[in-house]
């Protein structure tokens, strides 16, 4: 019997006993026959409040349990497939901006931080003085050409020079041809007795003065190419003159142009030094100039670059504007951990060895860099790589077959 039955059922004899005997209504007749709750009045349904907060526990087991193992799926998934590392920095190739002339600066069209296109103009300096440079490599220039002229008029001059002289000396020769003939036909008369001998003396030395006249009229013909000849080289030698003068004029012109400092490509100006007044020596850095190309240097662990490649998908938390989403792609990994190219690389060959967790830079192109706000070089950067699952058995086993 339940105890809580018993209890009731010794309570109920003892009244029954002792003092209100007709409270409770007769006794039955055998214990066999008693119903104390029934006969007490009492609620003989079950209890459906213990099993209502059974029924709630196992629901709230059964979403914990369910909310446990999606956060244990999900912490799976993301080591799995994910890879990040809070050592990354934003980079870019910026550089120093000078002037290639000295002088002093008269504008300087540009502030601090001021976002710059493509030939944008940051600052100017003064250009009287290359102007007058450009002037007088100009004239130089001028002079060189006029006189390749006057030795071109000169050649043209000495070419009809020795075509007369090519004329005298046919002339010449055909004096010295009918000459020949005569002083010959003479010459056999006078044996014959038909002419006179000094007749045949006389053609003899008129054949003989032709002759010379021949040699004269060939020099001549010599000495007149042989002065064309000079004249090719003053020609040369004046074009020398003429490129030379020309490569000073280039040079003055870009003298000149260098005197107006643009930007070669869109960026920033940084820490911007140049101010109107200032005299500009050549070399001297007028301004830090960032390009607008950046990308993400991530300095990940060598165990996390097992299954990271080129081209897969990046999520880039930049720690200065955390509201903004950026994404990008892996571009490359460096060949080589980053101490191997440091100014001092650690030599692991020398004293006790205790091997340490290399960091690999891996480059980080960004897809959608924000247009609203200032990103620079060195600005940190939590970089989430998605790399590729680990591969199956069978995967393996059918790369390999």
């Amino acid at each position: 019997m339940d105890l809580d039955i018993q209890d009731r059922l010794e309570t109920g004899a003892a009244d029954y006993e002792g003092h209100d005997v007709h409270a409770r209504g007769p006794l039955p007749k055998g214990p066999s026959e008693i119903d104390l709750p029934a006969a007490w009045g009492e609620n003989t349904a079950p209890r459906r409040g213990l099993l209502r907060r059974n029924l709630l526990a196992s629901l709230s087991g059964l979403v914990l349990l369910g909310a446990v193992s999606g956060a244990g799926y999900l912490y799976w998934d993301y080591t799995t497939h994910f890879e990040s590392t809070d050592d990354a920095f934003i980079a870019a190739r910026q550089f120093a901006v000078a002037p290639k002339v000295a002088g002093y600066i008269t504008d300087v069209p540009v502030t601090d931080n001021e976002h710059v296109v493509a030939g944008q103009v940051i600052a100017r300096i003064d250009d009287r003085d290359y102007r007058t440079a450009l002037a007088q490599a100009e004239a130089q220039v001028a002079a060189a050409q006029a006189s390749i002229e006057n030795i071109d008029a000169q050649t043209a001059v000495q070419q009809a020079q020795v075509a007369a002289n090519q004329s005298q000396i046919e002339e010449a020769k055909a004096s010295l041809t009918f000459d020949q003939q005569q002083e010959a036909r003479y010459r056999d008369l006078a044996r014959t007795g038909a002419g006179t001998v000094q007749s045949a003396q006389q053609w003899q030395s008129q054949r003989d003065q032709q002759q010379a006249s021949v040699k004269a009229a060939q020099a001549t013909l010599v000495a007149t190419v042989r002065q064309l000849t000079a004249l090719k080289a003053q020609r040369d030698s004046a074009e020398a003159n003429l490129r030379q003068a020309m490569a000073q004029r280039d040079q003055a012109r870009l003298n000149l142009s260098y005197t107006t400092i643009v930007a070669a490509q869109p960026g920033r100006v940084v820490q911007l030094s140049a101010a109107v007044g200032q005299y500009a020596q050549v070399g001297t850095a007028l301004t830090m100039f960032v390009p607008d190309d950046i990308w993400v240097d991530a300095n990940f662990k060598e165990i996390q670059l097992d299954r990271m490649r080129p081209g897969q998908a990046v999520t880039l938390h930049i720690d200065a504007y955390p509201q903004h989403a950026v994404h990008g792609h892996v571009a490359s990994v460096q060949p080589g951990s980053g101490t191997a190219f440091s100014l001092l690389p650690a030599e692991n060959a020398t004293g006790n060895y205790v091997k340490i967790v290399q960091r690999v830079p891996v480059k980080i192109v960004l897809d959608n860099p924000p247009a609203d706000v200032a990103l620079g070089p060195g600005m940190s950067v939590e970089p989430t790589v998605r790399v590729n699952p680990t591969p199956s058995l069978a995967q393996r086993l059918e790369s390999v077959l």
